[in-house]
């Protein structure tokens, strides 16, 4: 069967430690991590694990318990845990393209990714605004939508990676068509949602107010929403998003549009922080990721925690299966 990748990421953080966590797993197709073979042994070396690193060359069948399919990646330079190397952001870069180009070509069913850390990517000299962007690049597609989901919330964003000031610029009618368009089809092609129902929050306090705070809610986003309402589709107007997040009103949500990052996530990771995971929607293939970075200072202590990697590995498996 076609391998799932799995990207190590920044080699100075967690990235390989969680990496190594997946040795413990038997799946129905072949996981492999894109990485150096020899700081992954290094590490798990120093997490005292006993991990047979097996380097792929196209095999059918999961590895078994305790051995670990790797695709060697070479490293610029020695890492020393914790501490940042921009030489070495070629590295995490080549990751992921490899993983890119495989799924795009057709050599694996998509890629699951460890953190990077964006800041010592651009201090190399390389302009670098997330594994989201990236990977819609390398695809040529006009638009993607991060969706971060816990078991019982999934939560897409309207904007992403973007200064706070910029973001009501950003939010105009055609984006969030774009948006709408790719979440609706998603949901339903992916997730298995025929009749998706969708909240989506407000851009100003208290969803501008009727105007009061804010016009972007009476001039941009309601209009864009009464056009799929028109059409039949199950989603909200504009709501407060101070009240949006409660039991009562998400029991019946298959998922909440936010209109920004620091809107949407910070109540899907306060209910369930390593638990999470990061879907990137109207990709052509499937790229799932955890909820979190790369914990530098953490690296090769033990205590890394590796359950969003775990949870990406599962979701993209069960994507490819459908």
């Amino acid at each position: 069967m076609l391998p799932l990748y799995v990207t190590s990421g920044e080699p100075a953080g967690i990235g390989p430690d969680i990496c190594l966590s997946l040795a413990a797993r038997i799946d129905e197709r072949p996981i492999v991590v894109l990485g150096d073979i020899n700081l992954l042994r290094t590490r798990a070396a120093c997490l005292g694990l006993d991990i047979e690193l097996i380097e792929y060359s196209g095999q059918e069948a999961s590895s078994t318990q305790g051995q670990l399919y790797v695709e060697h990646v070479p490293l610029s330079e020695a890492v020393v845990m914790g501490e940042l190397n921009p030489q070495n952001s070629a590295y995490v870069l080549e990751q992921l393209r490899r993983s890119a180009d495989y799924a795009m070509s057709g050599k694996s069913v998509g890629v699951a990714t460890a953190p990077v850390q964006k800041s010592v990517i651009n201090d190399a000299g390389i302009h670098f605004s997330g594994h989201t962007e990236y990977y819609q690049e390398f695809a040529g597609v006009e638009r993607v939508v991060m969706m971060l989901a816990t078991k019982t919330l999934r939560v897409a964003l309207a904007t992403t990676h973007l200064p706070l000031r910029a973001v009501p610029d950003a939010i105009t009618k055609e984006r969030l068509h774009q948006v709408i368009d790719i979440l609706i089809q998603d949901l339903k092609s992916k997730f298995k949602k025929e009749h998706p129902h969708i909240l989506v929050c407000g851009l100003n306090p208290h969803a501008g107010e009727d105007g009061y705070l804010g016009m972007e809610e009476i001039e941009v986003i309601n209009p864009v929403l009464e056009s799929y309402r028109a059409q039949g589709i199950n989603m909200s107007l504009s709501l407060p998003a101070d009240t949006l997040f409660t039991p009562e009103n998400l029991k019946d949500a298959d998922a909440v549009l936010a209109m920004y990052h620091d809107q949407g996530l910070p109540v899907l990771k306060s209910q369930g922080f390593g638990e999470a995971i990061n879907i990137t929607l109207g990709l052509p293939f499937i790229r799932t990721s955890v909820d979190h970075g790369t914990a530098l200072s953490l690296a090769g202590t033990g205590l890394a925690k590796s359950s969003s990697l775990q949870v990406a590995v599962d979701l993209a498996l069960e994507l490819a299966r459908h």
